[in-house]
């Protein structure tokens, strides 16, 4: 896993000016998120973290993604049928592949999406907030799988 420390100081640096505390758990869970480009559920980031903090609990986990959700430096991805993904290296909206199979979510390249969301406030007249464009699938490991 290669961990963006930019990134990762960045958060830290968030989180500290909103008066969290910067625990060794807590900055764990911070790196983990800053080098994971799977957007991993907060049970899934658990699992990972418990091998070398075998003590920490779920709970600190959910409390430092509501911390860095309330700071605006994640993205919660929710699913209606799976559990909610987490991407706290491109914080703001963009857009996701999803694998259908498997629930792997990837960032595909989109290089015109601010100039597509400007077209549409613009053609719209709506002040847009926030977005989220999915793109549902199989991924290339399902498809070879299934021999598709």
């Amino acid at each position: 896993m290669t961990v963006d420390n930019t990134r990762l100081d960045a958060m830290v640096e968030r989180l500290r000016c909103q008066g969290h505390r910067i625990s060794p758990q807590r900055l764990e869970i911070l790196r983990e998120l800053a080098g994971s480009p799977d957007h991993p559920s907060a049970e899934a980031l658990h699992r990972r973290l418990l091998a070398r903090f075998p003590a920490m609990s779920l709970a600190t986990v959910y409390k430092t993604i509501a911390a860095l959700k309330q700071c605006g430096e994640i993205l919660e991805l929710q699913f209606s049928d799976r559990d909610n993904r987490y991407d706290a290296i491109r914080p703001t909206p963009h857009p996701h592949c999803i694998c259908l199979e498997c629930g792997a979510v990837t960032d595909p390249p989109a290089p015109d999406m601010e100039r597509f969301v400007a077209s549409l406030v613009a053609s719209s007249g709506y002040a847009i907030s926030s977005h989220r464009l999915d793109f549902f699938g199989l991924c290339p490991r399902c498809r070879k799988k299934r021999g598709i």
